[in-house]
């Protein structure tokens, strides 16, 4: 598979473990074309056509150094920047009959950065699918939103992108795909195992490779609010995918649905009070491990194409082919 062929092979991916349905992802795609062909010819140039058919603005090929060639190495860590590029140009040096093909990064940079806000409206279907009423999902998060899009403006967003073309090392990112991939997983284990209190849900993501490697690292699944003791009540996996953390005002409307635990990667201080208060368990699954599951479910897929996989930059790397 070359390059492009991966690509599509990610977005494919995350539109199957999508929390949405594919006939809510495709409206919002012709949503998205109907919006490019109202624009004018001058505006159209200006427009990242991509957008058309990927329906996450948050990954992006970043650069391609062989349209054609088969990749069959790859080099993929969680934040990808200029020293990792380095590293794997170094690598290629050294073995240049093996090379390194292509790096694969997970979190956002150069254009898939300044769309991360792009991605964060699939947060309000979530929100809508575990009872909330649209139009208040809809309403926090166009404010969080907003603040997303501020936030990431002033960045340097094509400082690892520059770098990867003047190395002519291919690079591309895959964050929404990758964290739908690993909440379908948590949510399949979790409907599987039917945890009544919030302790067994630790207990559940303990038996998880990445989470035991990354206890041994320091960094364990852990319990931002509640109790161990409480029991779960109706579980949500609000906090896993669609960007990054939405709106801290969610919570009191989150437990009027009657959601008693939310699982997330991770959260900020604003965001754990607000949960606190509305009484609200709230389990931190890890980031960097959580992130590790997404990326090694996609590169499971490319080791069974007969793909070398080199992890670097916080990647747990764990394999599920032929586990059981």
């Amino acid at each position: 598979m070359n390059i492009r062929e991966l690509f599509s092979l990610a977005i494919d991916l995350g539109i199957q473990n999508d929390f949405r349905s594919p006939k809510k992802i495709q409206e919002y795609l012709n949503h998205i074309k109907k919006q490019y062909n109202a624009l004018s010819k001058k505006n159209k140039a200006l427009f990242d056509i991509d957008r058309c058919t990927n329906p996450y603005t948050d990954c992006a090929i970043h650069h391609i150094a062989d349209l054609k060639k088969d990749v069959k190495k790859v080099m993929a860590g969680i934040d990808i920047g200029g020293s990792e590029l380095l590293v794997a140009e170094k690598l290629s040096q050294r073995d240049p009959k093996n090379p390194i093909d292509l790096v694969i990064g997970h979190h956002p940079v150069g254009k898939a950065l300044a769309g991360l806000d792009g991605v964060m409206d699939l947060q309000v279907d979530v929100f809508e699918q575990y009872g909330i009423p649209v139009n208040i999902a809809e309403g926090l998060m166009r404010k969080r939103i907003s603040e997303v899009s501020r936030g990431v403006n002033p960045i340097n967003h094509y400082q690892a992108v520059d770098i990867a073309r003047l190395l002519d090392v291919s690079f591309f990112n895959i964050h929404t795909p990758s964290d739908n991939m690993v909440a379908t997983f948590l949510k399949k284990l979790l409907e599987k195992e039917k945890p009544k209190y919030v302790g067994e849900v630790l207990d559940i993501f303990m038996e998880i490779p990445e989470y035991k490697e990354a206890t041994k690292q320091g960094v364990p699944p852990c319990l931002f609010a509640g109790s161990k003791e409480s029991r779960v009540g109706k579980i949500a996996l609000t906090e896993i995918t669609g960007g990054t953390e939405g709106s801290s005002d969610m919570y009191r409307h989150i437990a009027s649905a009657g959601i008693g635990t939310i699982i997330a990667m991770h959260q900020s201080e604003r965001h754990r009070k607000e949960a606190e208060k509305a009484h609200i368990n709230v389990v931190v699954a890890g980031h960097m491990s959580s992130d590790s599951i997404g990326m090694n479910l996609f590169l499971d897929e490319l080791e069974k194409r007969g793909i070398e996989v080199v992890p670097c930059s916080g990647l747990i790397r764990y394999s599920r082919i032929h586990k059981k």
